[in-house]
C-alpha cells in the first residue's frame, strides 16, 4: 500500500476535527479510505483536499455560510505540518529500516562467501584424497594380478 494510512481517530486527532466531520468528509468522498480488518482507514496524504476547500463556494456550503478566519487557517496549516512531520517520521524510519537490512544482507552474503570458500577447498582436499587411493587400488590391482597370476601358471604347470 502506498500513502501513511492512519485510523479515524488519528486522522480526526490531527486535522484538529470532530470524529464526526471526519466521517462527514468520507461520506462526501473528499477522503482517501480503506477497510481493513473492520477498520477505516485513512491516507493522510491524500486527504488534505477534504480539509482545505478549493473555493470559497465549497466553503460557505459545507460550513453553513461561515467564513474563512483566521482560525480556519490557522488550523490548516497546523494539520498540513503534522502531516509532513508524520510523513518525515515515517520516511526516516524506512530509511533505517532498508539501511539495516542492507547491512544484514552484506553480512550473510560474506558469511556464505567463506562458506562457500571453505566448501571448494573441502571438495579439492577430497578430490585429491580419492585420485590418490584410484591409484594406490590400481596398483594393488597389478600387484595382486601379478603375484597371482604366478602362482596360478605354477599351480597349472605342477597338476600337468
Amino acid at each position: 500500500m502506498q500513502g501513511h494510512w492512519m485510523s479515524i481517530d488519528e486522522y480526526a486527532r490531527l486535522a484538529q476535527m470532530d470524529r464526526s466531520e471526519v466521517e462527514t468528509l468520507i461520506v462526501r468522498g473528499k477522503l482517501t479510505t480503506f477497510v481493513e480488518d473492520g477498520k477505516v482507514l485513512i491516507d493522510a496524504t491524500q486527504g488534505m483536499a477534504g480539509i482545505v476547500p478549493s473555493t470559497l463556494h465549497e466553503l460557505s456550503a459545507s460550513e453553513a455560510d461561515v467564513t474563512m478566519g483566521a482560525n480556519f487557517v490557522e488550523k490548516t496549516i497546523g494539520t498540513i505540518i503534522n502531516l509532513h512531520e508524520k510523513v518525515l517520521v515515517a520516511k526516516e524510519e524506512t530509511i533505517e529500516s532498508i539501511k539495516n537490512e542492507n547491512e544484514f544482507l552484506k553480512e550473510a552474503l560474506a558469511s556464505l562467501q567463506e562458506l562457500y570458500e571453505e566448501d571448494r577447498k573441502t571438495i579439492e582436499t577430497l578430490t585429491e584424497q580419492l585420485r590418490l587411493s584410484q591409484q594406490e587400488v590400481e596398483f594393488m590391482r597389478r600387484k595382486y594380478k601379478l603375484m597371482w597370476g604366478k602362482v596360478i601358471d605354477e599351480y597349472g604347470t605342477e597338476k600337468a
